[in-house]
């Protein structure tokens, strides 16, 4: 087994053990899940597998967790990417290597990095309904799409004929395509559908910047 695939099992089976065992189903209430985080979730897999579907190894597929996590939070979040890796191979005909290796580096990597900035945004800065939305819906998004999108080049073999240096700028694009996505996404959530957001709350977000 190669030191990367190993490295891959290790985080995704200890997301996994952790989310199980924070039990996130028991904040789920009797009608099931929220519908907005299940569609977001039916989505992941046409963004994990863009350059396969276009065969074009230039285009960088997005991660979409930040978003996820943002509304399910970060236990439900993890347990999810589950039957989209599935889905993502089977659309995108990838083994399971390379599931797994999507799951981890679009998924479980970028996810746990928004939580971890989205916590700092929350310990460090005013609590204000756009510290939240430029904070946890854009920058924690961009960061955290960035750093595990160079991460997971520095690990992977090159698609032929492309270069690091033009992947790397095309993933740093398309972290900021992302950032900008989910940053509007929660800034209409805030204003019109709260609830939708399993990380927000007015008592929390809703004061007056001092």
């Amino acid at each position: 087994m190669s030191p990367i695939l190993l490295l891959d099992l290790l985080l995704a089976l200890s997301a996994l053990a952790v989310a199980l065992g924070l039990r996130p189903w028991r904040s789920v209430g009797a009608d099931g899940p929220p519908w907005p985080w299940l569609a977001w979730a039916a989505v992941l897999p046409l963004l994990w597998g863009a350059d396969r579907y276009a065969a074009m190894p230039i285009v960088q597929p997005l991660s979409g967790a930040a978003l996820l996590v943002l509304c399910a939070g970060w236990p439900l979040a993890m347990l999810a990417l589950l039957p989209v890796a599935a889905v993502t191979g089977w659309m995108g005909d990838l083994g399971w290597a390379e599931g797994l290796h999507r799951a981890v580096w679009l998924g479980v990597v970028p996810g746990t990095l928004a939580l971890g900035l989205g916590a700092g945004v929350r310990r460090w800065l005013p609590p204000h309904l756009f510290i939240y939305i430029l904070g946890r819906g854009f920058f924690a998004t961009l960061l955290g799409a960035t750093l595990a999108g160079a991460a997971a080049l520095l690990l992977s073999p090159l698609p032929p004929g492309t270069s690091a240096e033009d992947l790397l700028l095309a993933r740093g694009l398309a972290a900021s395509g992302e950032a900008f996505i989910t940053g509007m996404l929660v800034a209409i959530f805030v204003a019109f559908r709260p609830h939708w957001l399993a990380t927000y709350s007015d008592r929390l977000y809703l004061q007056p910047l001092l």
